[in-house]
């Protein structure tokens, strides 16, 4: 099958009713800012007024609303502790979320869906790079395992919903994200907004050392969320198919220099310990982007510059805090 057909369609965007679910979060802000470029109107919903939790609530408001395009950005997210503390809440709530939406979009006719998932999908020991077809090829990581099969079945939601009923859902799994609205909780963010977090606290209180979690040796990919962004509405534009597709840079960092980055970014000058009773997580997890750098999109936003983007946020978020208060 040659895989440069399925992005030949061109699904415009001009005119439409686009529901962005999780507008508040880094990945739906970062597509609000995207579709702000498009001669289209974005809906939002807050949480307050809509509980994605809620069957009957999601139904009522599709149905009122009735958007042409949906972009599936809500999901309750966390780094290992939290995926490991709190495993019945990523489960059921990732699982709600993604099911009422999707029913909901085939309910009202929707045109277009996209689906956003996660690398965690994948097996913990798939074969590096990891292709899309090495899904449900082997165990996953255990500490994230709840959140993955959430987003695993979303996927297949998708797919589902595409062979019965010839609804246009697609999914894509980006890799390890970060940027502005990222979400800066001392133990329950993801590796970048933690380490930010805890070099900036370190920093400022003058101190000597940082511990660090596991050992520094794993490696991971990083994609910045507006990069991401640009890639939804790429494929929204030009992507039909069953198959999901890998978001993200292609290349690859360790986790210790990953922190020695963060640390110059945020002005730390002191050393950097590890505590190897801490997991690690998978030693290696890098996507194969190939598919779609031959449809021709690419990321553009090095670590270089994306990491003091992030951090630039997070400063002007405590500059915020200070003055309420």
């Amino acid at each position: 099958m040659n895989v440069e057909l399925r992005f030949d369609i061109d699904y415009r965007l001009d005119g439409k009713r686009v529901f962005v679910a999780g507008h508040r979060g880094m990945v739906g802000s970062a597509c609000v800012r995207r579709l702000s470029d498009e001669n289209c109107e974005v809906l939002t919903a807050d949480r307050d007024a809509l509980d994605l939790r809620r069957q009957d609530l999601v139904e009522r408001w599709m149905a009122d609303t009735r958007p042409q395009v949906v972009v599936v950005a809500a999901a309750k997210v966390g780094g290992i502790l939290a995926n490991d503390t709190f495993p019945a809440e990523f489960l059921y709530e990732n699982l709600m979320i993604e099911a009422n939406l999707i029913h909901a979009a085939h309910q009202i006719g929707v045109e277009k869906l996209l689906f956003l998932g996660s690398s965690c999908i994948y097996p913990r020991d798939a074969p590096q790079p990891i292709a899309e077809k090495s899904l449900l090829t082997g165990p996953l990581e255990r500490t994230n395992e709840w959140y993955a099969i959430a987003k695993i079945a979303g996927i297949k939601l998708c797919q589902a919903y595409r062979r019965q009923h010839g609804a246009d859902f697609i999914s894509a799994m980006p890799s390890n994200l970060y940027g502005p609205n990222d979400y800066f909780h001392p133990t329950r963010s993801h590796v970048i907004p933690a380490l930010l977090r805890r070099f900036h606290e370190a920093s400022r209180a003058k101190s000597d050392s940082v511990t660090c979690w596991g050992t520094g040796s794993p490696r991971r990919e990083f994609l910045y969320v507006d990069d991401l962004a640009d890639a939804c509405v790429f494929l929204l534009r030009r992507y039909s198919a069953e198959e999901h597709v890998n978001v993200g840079t292609g290349s690859d960092v360790t986790i210790k220099e990953l922190s020695e980055l963060v640390a110059r970014v945020t002005g730390f000058t002191g050393s950097i310990t590890w505590d190897a009773t801490k997991p690690d997580g998978s030693m290696l997890k890098r996507m194969d982007v190939q598919r779609l750098a031959d449809a021709g999109w690419r990321a553009t936003t090095p670590l270089e510059i994306g990491l003091p983007n992030a951090y630039d946020w997070y400063l002007g978020q405590l500059a915020a805090e200070s003055v309420r208060e």
